[in-house]
């Protein structure tokens, strides 16, 4: 009995074929059937670089068209960096955009971790000096293009604005060097150089706060700044623990050296043995990130860069492990 399952009749009585190769049905013809059930590869072949190039010109019309398309092809895969950006931008609990409400916002005692706004509202006269003030206090400002914007908020009204709350409120340098002075005869501040994961930084917070230091230093940029994550990893340490956010974190350190603090830096080169520091002063640590470790400029800030001995193959630590292990020498002295 003849197999008829590819077979099957339209409305005007005529037999069809399905080609297996394509997954469509084509009407019979005269022709073997060899041809009439499989195209051969250089044909099949042809038929797919049409179709691909077909594609690519649909493609490259549609974002002509419309600048914030994008197509599969153009999202980044789950190992790259923008895909960790990508996947945190997904929960908006923490950001406003519009004008109105940023500009409300902006006016209200809330803490702010980072604003992106387009120069035509950095420029406002509505807008420029509340960001200013902002900024002068360490809030990171960042300019961007409409469409980068439009990018950040997933093709959001935005209108040229938006914001991230911080989870905790900051305090100034100033602020941080009384409180500490006044609570302790010799303090134990971190300073934080480069450190942009947020696990890392809400870690060094919780450590900081369990070996009674008095104050975090992040900089503006090239860091991480007090998000969700950041509040979430510290494990309530940010409720009992003061952070200032500083513009420059090299002139922060100066400052904190005319004020009586010794800055030390956990390096690998360091040349004394982070268990051999005897230095009974107020501190300031500066912690490097786990790859590049603290730059050099900020190195030259340092009085002292101490090493952590480590006895296995493993060449470094991640720097919040550092950081809790040089806390735990300097405090237990």
């Amino acid at each position: 009995m003849k197999n008829s399952s590819n077979k099957f009749r339209g409305k005007n009585n005529k037999e069809y074929k399905k080609n297996s190769d394509l997954g469509y049905y084509s009407k019979n013809t005269n022709r073997s059937e060899k041809n009439d059930r499989f195209l051969n590869n250089s044909a099949r072949n042809k038929k797919v670089e049409i179709l691909k190039k077909n594609d690519e010109n649909s493609f490259s019309s549609l974002k002509r068209r419309n600048p914030r398309f994008k197509s599969y092809t153009e999202f980044p895969n789950k190992n790259s960096d923008m895909h960790h950006e990508f996947s945190n931008k997904k929960n908006f609990d923490d950001w406003i955009w519009g004008k109105h409400s940023v500009y409300e916002a902006l006016n209200s005692d809330r803490a702010i971790n980072r604003i992106w706004c387009t120069s035509e509202i950095f420029s406002s006269d509505k807008f420029y000096i509340l960001l200013k003030d902002l900024k002068s206090k360490g809030v990171l400002i960042e300019e961007v293009s409409w469409n980068r914007l439009s990018q950040l908020t997933y093709g959001a009204s935005h209108q040229g604005v938006a914001l991230q709350l911080a989870c905790s409120k900051t305090i100034s340098l100033e602020q941080l060097i009384d409180f500490s002075k006044h609570n302790c005869p010799n303090p134990i501040l971190v300073a934080l150089d480069g450190i942009t994961d947020p696990h890392n930084v809400g870690a060094i917070i919780r450590s900081a706060e369990a070996f009674d230091c008095k104050g975090v230093i992040i900089p503006q940029r090239r860091s991480a700044g007090l998000t969700g994550t950041v509040a979430k990893v510290a494990a309530g340490a940010l409720e009992h623990l003061h952070v200032s956010r500083v513009v420059n974190l090299n002139r922060a350190l100066e400052e904190l050296r005319k004020n009586g603090f010794v800055v030390v830096g956990l390096s690998g080169d360091g040349q004394i043995s982070i268990s051999n520091f005897k230095e009974k002063v107020p501190l300031v640590v500066v912690v490097g990130s786990e790859d590049k470790g603290i730059s050099l400029l900020t190195q030259k800030k340092c009085d002292f860069l101490l090493s952590i001995s480590l006895k296995g193959k493993t060449s470094s630590l991640n720097a919040s492990v550092a950081a809790a292990i040089s806390l735990f020498h300097l405090t237990g002295k």
